[in-house]
Order: structure tokens, then C-alpha cells, then sequence
């Protein structure tokens, strides 16, 4: 069987930032605990907006393949910014079923990071920018 490359990158697009959209969307009701979080860390609650850069525009970029890379780099940071207010205490926790608590958070992160050192592949919008 002939080797892929370019679908596999396809495909990882598709799933990891199509499953993060689900959080992305889901906040669109109500960011008012994203606001909460921030306002008890010192940050002012207008950084809660960022979310929706993190876990919409950015996995919407990633998934039709437009200047990939940045995103994914968004898409990275944002991931790490939630560790950092959301799930410090659990870093090291381990859960019920034997893995780490925050495994989905790390392998979103880390997911999207792999897209920043490989870019889109050749099934995307853009491949031509040195972001792609």
C-alpha cells in the first residue's frame, strides 16, 4: 500500500480541530465562566474572548487548511493558556481508568502543534504561504 502523507494530514486537521470546535461552540451560549476563571487569576475579563480565537477561527483554519501553521500555533497556546487556569491542579493527577486527567487537553495541544512543524499538506486552500 502506497504511503499517504498528505491525506494522514488531512485527516489529523479534520479531527483534531473538528473536535475542538465542539468546545468552541458550545461557548457561544455564555462565556460568563471563562470571565469568572480570569477575574479570580487578576486578568481582566475581555481576555475571555479569546477563546473563541482558540477554539473557533483557529480550528476553522486548521481544518481548510489556511495559513496552518499560525493557527496551530494559536490553536497550541490556547491549549497551554487552559492548562495553566483550568487544569494546573490535575497536571501530575492521574485518573480512574489509569492516564493522565489532562491527556484530551495534551493531545489537543500537542495535535496542533505537529501542524506547525509539518504545515497543511497538499489537500488544503492554501499551500503556496510560508504559514500553510
Amino acid at each position: 500500500m502506497k504511503k499517504d502523507i498528505n491525506f494522514g494530514l488531512l485527516l489529523l486537521r479534520i479531527i483534531i480541530a473538528g473536535l475542538m470546535l465542539f468546545h468552541g461552540i458550545a461557548k457561544l451560549k455564555s462565556l460568563a465562566g471563562i470571565e469568572n476563571m480570569l477575574t479570580e487569576a487578576g486578568f481582566p475579563t475581555f481576555m475571555a474572548y479569546g477563546v473563541y480565537i482558540t477554539e473557533l477561527v483557529a480550528p476553522i483554519l486548521i481544518i481548510i487548511g489556511f495559513r496552518t501553521r499560525i493557527a496551530s500555533l494559536v490553536f497550541f497556546f490556547g491549549m497551554i493558556a487552559a492548562l495553566v487556569l483550568v487544569h494546573s491542579d490535575h497536571i501530575f493527577a492521574i485518573s480512574k481508568t489509569g492516564g493522565l486527567e489532562i491527556e484530551l487537553l495534551l493531545l489537543y495541544a500537542f495535535g496542533s502543534l505537529v501542524f506547525y512543524f509539518t504545515g497543511s499538506g497538499s489537500y488544503a486552500v492554501s499551500t503556496t504561504n510560508k504559514w500553510d
